[in-house]
């Protein structure tokens, strides 16, 4: 990525997919180039959670609702320390932020964090386009990046792709902290970091749980030398086929019978260490309104999604694995896609989705509540 930080609002900007088709708009952010995984959130709100999502790490967001930024950016809702995004797309930028929280405009903190983006385009002729295509290389261009557009597709089309990408250890913490209980303390987790958001060790510490947030490097000794009730894999980029570490401990955590959960690229190394498969999807999940079915009460749940990649396991029966009996837990409405797995014989699940509601619903906080009652059922 090059970046420059003068004159954006004015600056000339395309979009380049790697199938050839181009949107022509204006620069927003920084001016440059950038290129990555070109995906569409489904989101209304919530942009500032999305671009500091780690799990969006090497790709450029498409966004689907017409007019972004309205409220600005503050300095309490990113969900880790920068923005993660490659590259942001939108219709309507803003032109003043309105909320009494607000210390800056979106466009300003894209420019300030060198995030290079494009607006004034057709983001609804786009995300058909990605619909029916499915997610592809991108490139937005900018500046004195610009050229012809068959050079520019040239740089697309060598960029990397996400399939085969090994990504969680770049947004991962390098070094282990702690996330104190709030109130009296109940229970001490082990959390492996692939990406994790702000919000989900502090929706645990909400529950009396002290949380250890661990390198996505940890070693099985690592894990138990802080003395786990249960165990928590998190979201993450990348594609869950070249995550073997973090598979190989959760398979010992496994073997332990330790409270285990996961969510998102976690539920994904859950289906991999229970020896099913993963794929990647046409065009994913992303946003905060795709409908899950809890196929263990029947409740449907509007939920939070950003992934990919998904876990092939049998939705009609129950899989007996090394770890005894497994069965889908969620599916998606939409696609019946496999949102959550369950053992039968031992106290672990994970979900596909983001429980911590930031951005998105509060349907599904009870996954963290069913976690405490894990750890409580193996306590007593």
């Amino acid at each position: 990525m090059t970046i420059s930080t003068r004159g954006a609002a004015q600056a000339p900007a395309v979009l380049v997919l790697e199938d050839g088709r181009a949107f022509r708009g204006r620069a927003y952010g920084a001016v440059g180039e950038t290129f990555g995984e070109a995906v569409f959130s489904t989101g209304m709100t919530g942009y500032q959670e999305t671009l500091t999502d780690p799990s969006y790490h090497r790709q450029v967001v498409v966004m689907t609702a017409p007019h972004v930024g309205n409220t600005g950016v503050n300095d309490e809702d990113p969900e880790s320390g920068r923005i993660w995004v490659s590259g942001y797309v939108v219709r309507d930028p803003a032109r003043v932020p309105s909320n009494w929280r607000s210390r800056r405009s979106l466009d300003e903190e894209l420019e300030r964090q060198g995030v290079v983006g494009i607006s004034g385009i057709d983001t609804r002729a786009l995300t058909r386009h990605l619909r029916e295509r499915g997610a592809m290389r991108v490139g937005i261009f900018s500046g004195d990046a610009l050229a012809d557009e068959a050079t520019l597709l040239a740089r697309v089309q060598q960029a990397p792709e996400m399939l085969g990408a090994d990504l969680s250890a770049e947004v991962a913490t390098k070094e282990a902290y702690v996330v104190p209980a709030i109130g009296t303390k109940k229970f001490t987790v082990a959390a492996i970091d692939l990406g994790i958001k702000g919000m989900t060790p502090h929706r645990m510490a909400e529950r009396g749980i002290e949380v250890h947030v661990l390198p996505a490097t940890a070693t099985l000794e690592e894990v138990y030398a802080v003395r786990p009730d249960g165990v928590f894999f998190s979201n993450g980029p990348g594609d869950p086929a070249t995550a073997d570490h973090p598979v190989s401990v959760m398979r010992g955590v496994l073997e332990r019978k330790t409270p285990l959960f996961g969510i998102c690229f976690g539920n994904q190394i859950l289906g991999r260490a229970l020896g099913f498969g993963t794929y990647k999807l046409k065009y994913g999940h992303r946003g905060i309104n795709q409908p899950v079915q809890d196929r263990t009460t029947g409740k449907v749940e509007v939920t939070a999604h950003n992934h990919g990649f998904a876990v092939d396991a049998p939705l009609d029966k129950v899989s007996d694995t090394a770890f005894g009996r497994a069965e889908v837990s969620h599916v998606c409405l939409n696609d019946q896609v496999v949102e959550g797995l369950q053992l039968l014989d031992q106290p672990a699940f994970s979900v596909q989705y983001h429980p911590e509601a930031a951005a998105g619903p509060h349907d599904a906080a009870y996954l963290f509540d069913r976690f405490v009652s894990l750890m409580e059922g193996q306590r007593a």
